[in-house]
């Protein structure tokens, strides 16, 4: 399977594929440099300036806009991208940052994190209830990526870069908390990249976006590879979202980071493929 190169570069490190339902609309995040980048029009889009650098971007369900995860905490915008409101940070290390997150089905934001320098085991996984509390989840991360529970919420799966490997977690039904961690897909060592991204398809099958590798690539729920997405043209893969009116869609984000200036033209574009499988509506943050 291959993908099709769906918009000029409009990120220098794009990442967190957001479909906005609400808005008809894909959303990715610049991370480093700071802005949302709405991709209602592929040939026009538009850059919401941030003021910092961005993790992700999730619909709020109650009062409407968006919550984005920045470099230490959460801010509140609303459809239009303008601010409206700010939590208490999460993080106070100058040294670490946020990166990569979605919502559980209880609608609770997810967010993880890492060093700039990535030092091993300096970064953690929080969450963000709806009344705007946070508590932290995992400690001992390394690069917190991709996170994504089962089609019957029982499930969570999560990406720890270095680690070369998605594992997964059980899910306590009564307050949502994650348990007995066990590696599901542990890459081999001839495939090229690490797992970065991730989303989830509507027969359960993940969709792993491979940083360094150009592909993503699909696993069912016992873990088998399925299929292969190559992504021509750039290698930074680093993560993937389903889109579209039917959800129909798998948008791939790409990033020019570590590149030499005059390698990959396209990186930093979108990449776009059908796949044969629908995605499906992942929960809003319920605050």
């Amino acid at each position: 399977m291959r993908a099709e190169q769906a918009s000029a570069p409009v990120t220098w490190h794009g990442e967190g594929p957001f479909w906005d339902r609400e808005g008809g609309r894909l959303l990715v995040v610049d991370m480093l440099a700071g802005a949302v980048v709405d991709l209602a029009s592929f040939e026009h889009p538009v850059r919401h300036e941030v003021g910092s650098p961005v993790a992700a971007v999730i619909r709020r369900r109650s009062r409407g806009g968006f919550v984005v995860a920045t470099e230490h905490g959460f801010g509140l915008f609303d459809e239009g991208f303008s601010p409206v409101g700010r939590l208490p940070d999460v993080l106070h290390d100058p040294a670490i940052r946020l990166n990569e997150g979605g919502c559980d089905p209880l609608g609770r934001f997810h967010i993880g994190s890492m060093a700039y320098d990535q030092t091993t085991g300096a970064a953690a996984l929080y969450r963000l209830d709806p009344d705007g509390t946070v508590s932290t989840v995992l400690t001992g991360v390394t690069i917190s990526n991709g996170l994504q529970w089962s089609l019957d919420g029982r499930l969570a799966y999560y990406i720890d870069t270095p680690t070369r490997q998605v594992d997964v977690f059980d899910v306590d039904p009564a307050d949502g908390s994650l348990h007995d961690r066990r590696p599901l897909v542990p890459l081999a060592d001839d495939v090229a990249g690490a797992p970065d991204g991730m989303t989830i398809d509507a027969e359960g099958g993940l969709w792993v976006a491979l940083w360094g590798g150009g592909e993503v690539r699909r696993f069912d729920g016992s873990g088998a590879l399925t299929e292969v997405v190559d992504v021509p043209g750039v290698s930074h893969t680093s993560a993937a979202a389903f889109g579209g009116a039917d959800l129909d869609t798998l948008y791939i984000t790409s990033s020019r980071q570590h590149l030499p200036d005059d390698a990959e033209p396209e990186a930093g574009a979108v990449f776009a493929v059908r796949p044969g499988v629908r995605g499906v509506a992942l929960p809003d943050y319920a605050g």
